[in-house]
């Protein structure tokens, strides 16, 4: 049985390998072996694997699997065999969701709907569950607000419906940013801005220009607003911490990792990834997929992928 795997390296020059790699014998109490059908793929963060210590010869790539349940552990009370099931592999995994067969705990799965196609619930779930934190979890998104979502089309290959906010799209790159949006809110700023990068500088590298300046971000805020970063290396100096003490405004971290590598809030979790696949029953949520790929062009894809060079999600079918 083959699977997808990388070893870590400088971020430009990480090869990935299809590699023969053993489905583990025995279950443990509360794990499921899963058949997978397909497995999107995502880029590989290195630097979160080294934070948290997870030290591996060849990490296993592809993590968002749709697939059956073949067997279950004694004290596994959430599936039987054959279930259709959907879910998040953790990072510290040791198979390649690009395996034919995976065992994981129970708690990384939720029931896939009958309606939902295989390559659709696994495209959908991991951009489905950072969609869901951003609006829900971290922003509070109500009825009647605005929201600002950069990028949001095409870097997370994830249409998403809004039936009880006021999107704000600004088609046109050349048209400046602040003003479209103050002229479209009346100069009241937005509610909710929700980014996929800042600009720390006037001068960033060539990958960083597209994206608007913290500045920028600051002063679209409305009075009580929320700012969802993507920004891990975000830093305030104390005149922007004063702009939002001014409009009490607030600001939050967007980790969806965060879910799988702690345990504090596993119902919630739960939760969301099941009203995730719900949405996507009910088209809530609309992939932006490309057609699935087979496993033997599953490392050209996943170069791509690592280099955000795809602009539509790209799943493997197995």
């Amino acid at each position: 049985m083959k699977g997808l795997y990388c070893k870590p390296g400088d971020q430009g020059d990480v090869k990935f390998v299809l590699q023969e790699t053993n489905v583990p014998t025995n279950l443990g109490s509360h794990q499921v072996k899963v058949q997978v059908k397909s497995c999107a793929l995502s880029p590989v963060d290195f630097k979160l694997y080294e934070d948290l210590k997870f030290e591996k010869e060849h990490v296993p790539v592809g993590r968002e699997i749709a697939g059956v349940v073949l067997q279950v552990g004694p004290k596994v009370t959430f599936f039987q065999p054959d279930d259709e099931v959907v879910g998040i592999l953790p990072l510290d995994a040791e198979q390649s969701g690009l395996c034919s067969i995976v065992v994981t705990d129970e708690y990384n799965l939720v029931q896939k709907p009958e309606k939902v196609s295989w390559v659709e619930a696994a495209a959908v779930i991991k951009d489905g569950l950072r969609a869901y934190t951003a609006l829900h979890t971290l922003a509070r998104m109500a009825a009647g607000q605005t929201v600002l979502v950069l990028d949001g089309a095409g870097h997370r290959y994830l249409s998403v419906s809004l039936p009880s906010a006021r999107v704000i799209r600004v088609w046109d790159s050349k048209q400046d940013l602040v003003d479209s949006c103050l002229e479209e809110t009346g100069g009241l700023g937005v509610d909710i801005i929700i980014d996929s990068g800042v600009r720390l500088y006037e001068e960033e590298p060539e990958a960083q220009r597209h994206c608007p300046h913290k500045h920028d971000l600051l002063t679209l805020l409305s009075v009580g607003g929320h700012w969802v970063t993507t920004e891990q290396h975000l830093q305030l100096d104390p005149p922007d911490s004063h702009i939002l003490f001014l409009k009490a405004a607030s600001l939050s971290f967007l980790n969806d990792e965060v879910w799988t590598t702690s345990r504090a809030k596993q119902g919630r979790y739960l939760h969301i990834l099941k009203d995730v696949m719900d949405k996507l029953c009910t088209g809530t949520f609309r992939p932006q997929l490309v057609d699935p790929v087979p496993l033997y062009e599953a490392t050209v894809s996943m170069e791509m992928v690592q280099r955000k060079q795809a602009r539509k999600r790209i799943a493997v079918k197995l």
